[in-house]
């Protein structure tokens, strides 16, 4: 049984029951048995790939098999790892182990106690109580084998990280404002985004600036929301309020406009009243250097008071577009032009001029 290794620089730490090795899906590799944990269906995908793979270098024989764990008959599990005529190596790939049937539960807990010879069982489980009871006992050694957890990608952090981590496998750096900008760009699944990655450097080469980003994501949603929260968040109320419009204007969807905002305040709020350095604060906040210089420049001249009365606003905001108020827009642009000016109205600005 191998070790756990919760300090890797691949693996995740492990729970306090997990005896087995814990990784993420860039260590994939074919052991006697694999859980391939977490909600992240992209993650997993690419970890059940990197197996598949591995297998097929090393055995152009390979039998491949897929079990829907939902729809298992008893018996099935054997029947498929029982020895061929001649021997050819397997890798099962079962699916949807948190809704397995009665029958694979109790075959699967069966197998794991003695898992066949040349065979890779690659069980898929994204999360819930169902199927608790075999996966403890795979965590706690049965089999030999070892977790890949695909936790979901979904903090703006992770999802810099992951873009971060996309480019640096393609061979290629990137610019930490291209970074930014590709990650806003693209804020659906982490698969699209890892598509529009591999697309950049197809397209731009190893070295991606702001530029490149800008020419391969014309007429993108959040990249027109990105435009507006910055205009924004640097003061410009009424070049935020002609952006907003115009996006508006073509039929883009308010949300992705308050989510980018709020990407920003929430930031901002995060680092009011923090002090030190940004690496320093970087770590302490879990986030990048240059997103705390970002938001510690953004921040000045607002009050703590107003700080928190945006965050009220945003909750509000985010529930008028999502049906509660009858003009949406309107609750949008008022939210936009309450971040514009720090909290304030113009009188008070110009006051304090």
């Amino acid at each position: 049984m191998a070790a756990a290794r919760g300090n890797t620089r691949t693996g995740p730490k492990t729970t306090s029951k997990a005896r087995i090795e814990q990784l993420d899906w860039t260590g994939a590799r074919p052991e006697p048995v694999v859980l391939v944990s977490g909600p992240e269906a992209f993650l997993a995908d690419r970890a059940n790939q990197a197996i598949r793979d591995a297998l097929k270098s090393a055995h152009d024989e390979l039998e491949v098999h897929d079990v829907d764990a939902a729809s298992y008959t008893a018996g099935e599990l054997f029947t498929i790892a029982s020895p061929s005529l001649f021997a050819e190596p397997r890798l099962i790939r079962v699916e949807s182990v948190e809704k397995c049937s009665d029958a694979f539960l109790e075959d699967a807990k069966r197998y794991v106690a003695e898992p066949a010879d040349d065979t890779t069982l690659v069980l898929r489980h994204a999360g819930g109580q169902r199927g608790k009871a075999l996966l403890d006992l795979i965590r706690g050694g049965a089999g030999g084998g070892i977790e890949v957890v695909c936790p979901e990608v979904k903090r703006d952090q992770d999802r810099l990280a992951f873009a971060q981590s996309e480019f640096r496998r393609l061979g290629a750096q990137i610019t930490p404002g291209a970074l930014r900008m590709i990650a806003a760009a693209y804020s659906g699944g982490i698969g699209e985004l890892a598509g529009a990655c591999a697309q950049l450097v197809s397209d731009a080469g190893s070295r991606i600036t702001e530029e490149e980003v800008n020419r391969s994501t014309e007429g993108r949603v959040e990249t027109n929301a990105f435009k507006v929260a910055d205009a924004a968040t640097a003061g410009r109320a009424a070049e935020a309020l002609v952006l907003l419009r115009q996006a508006l204007s073509t039929g883009i969807d308010p949300i992705p406009m308050l989510a980018a905002l709020n990407m920003k305040v929430r930031a901002m709020a995060r680092v009011y009243g923090a002090g030190g350095p940004s690496g320093q604060l970087a770590k302490e906040l879990g986030m990048a250097p240059w997103q705390v210089e970002r938001a510690q420049r953004e921040m000045r001249g607002w009050r703590e008071e107003d700080l928190a009365r945006c965050i009220d606003l945003a909750a509000e905001t985010e529930w008028m577009l999502k049906g509660g108020s009858r003009d949406p827009e309107y609750a949008l642009e008022k939210y936009l032009l309450f971040v514009a000016r720090r909290g304030r109205e113009d009188a008070e600005l110009r006051g304090g001029r």
